[in-house]
């Protein structure tokens, strides 16, 4: 696996083959969306060049925001949003300050989540305020990851960073079969052809390894799929409207977050 500093190459051909797609496609909304990657692409990678403080940062600011946005596409309260946040932060500054301790990071987080419902007497939606808070804590903690595998999550994102947009207009251009009634928009054909070039893309990185490939090919359309899942529960196109034309952060890195899970099984 190679460093940070020599994944920048790449790192600007994604960006390079994202524009010249957003170009081709003549849709303002991927234009936008593209010009939002141009601006996150050097903020990420100037992150990860500075190393554990840099990205575990990256993490703790991603993570906040996320928690935001799943709160309220799960209509959460704010103290529940609140503890969340904490929670979830708490994980990540374990895996910076205390590695090895993630999972007690983990359990300390969910009796918090639990604890907000149990003393507030909700009978009517506490188990629902619950269950919510104890998924949004599994799902955004993997961000913990960032930070241990280093230039490995960076190779990572950027290979389903290439495999989402191959994916997105393979998609429309081939048709064929729906991946999912949760995205009627994804087709097997876009998601296939995703799979296929994230995996070149990993190859091309000399980051190819049989939990790599599984977490491109398996873990980030399954992530996209979840997200469906969440957005078509609270009956929203996209997890927020503060990014124009991109919806919201969680719709931005909804593969990554499953992807980085499997890696981490994997591993």
């Amino acid at each position: 696996m190679t460093g940070v500093s020599s994944l920048v190459p790449f790192l600007g051909g994604a960006l390079a083959l994202g524009g010249i797609a957003a170009a081709l496609s003549g849709r303002r909304e991927m234009l936008v969306r593209w010009c939002y990657w141009a601006v996150g692409i050097p903020l990420v990678t100037g992150a990860f060049w500075w190393g554990s403080p840099g990205v575990t940062a990256l993490a703790l600011v991603v993570g906040v925001v996320a928690t935001a946005e799943f709160g309220g596409l799960m209509g959460l309260s704010r103290p529940d949003r609140a503890v969340l946040a904490t929670a979830v932060s708490g994980v990540v500054l374990t895996s910076w300050l205390a590695p090895g301790h993630e999972v007690r990071a983990v359990a300390v987080g969910a009796l918090a989540v639990a604890a907000v419902p149990l003393l507030s007497g909700d009978a009517t939606h506490g188990l629902r305020r619950l269950g919510a808070g104890l998924l949004g804590l599994v799902w955004l903690s993997v961000l913990a990851a960032l930070a241990p595998l280093g230039a490995t999550a960076l190779a990572l994102f950027i290979a389903v960073s290439v495999g989402d947009i191959v994916a997105y207009f393979a998609g429309r251009r081939l048709g064929g079969p729906r991946l999912s009634p949760l995205s009627p928009a994804k087709r097997w054909s876009g998601t296939l052809c995703g799979a296929a070039a994230a995996l070149g893309v990993l190859t091309a990185l000399s980051a190819l390894s049989l939990p790599m490939a599984v977490a491109v090919a398996v873990g980030a359309p399954a992530g996209d799929l979840l997200e469906s899942m969440i957005k078509r529960g609270a009956q929203v196109k996209d997890s927020a409207r503060w990014l124009a034309g991109s919806g919201g952060l969680l719709d931005r890195i909804d593969s990554l977050l499953l992807a980085l899970a499997v890696l981490l099984l994997l591993r």
